[in-house]
């Protein structure tokens, strides 16, 4: 792997830390904006997306299991998990780590940086 610009890192960065204030528009913008000029970037611009996609539909899930109880045993488990893996992914980010995040569906194939 290459040396990844500090700039870069930086703007991975972003990606999920302003996913904790703006979800969808922030991080998109990023990507959109830097994907095409770093590979690190859209890299984790991918992965976050795929975390995204996948904490709704699990969410989703849990919510349809909330008539059967155990929904709210698995809705806080997973908001937890989502703070939890999006500061990791925030930190290897910004350490100019490549991090694959597991138990998500890869919706969005990542790129090899």
């Amino acid at each position: 792997m290459e040396q990844v610009k500090s700039e870069d890192k930086l703007l991975a960065g972003l990606i999920y830390i302003t996913s904790f204030f703006f979800p969808i528009i922030a991080p998109i913008v990023i990507w959109i904006i830097r994907k095409n000029d770093s590979a690190f970037v859209d890299y984790h611009g991918r992965e976050y997306f795929n975390l995204f996609i996948s904490y709704t539909i699990y969410s989703i899930i849990a919510g349809v299991l909330t008539f059967i109880l155990i929904g709210w045993l698995i809705l806080p488990v997973l908001g937890l998990a989502l703070i939890v893996l999006t500061i990791v992914g925030a930190v290897k980010a910004i350490s100019g780590e490549p991090y694959r995040f597991p138990l998500i569906l890869r919706l969005i194939p990542s790129v090899n940086i």
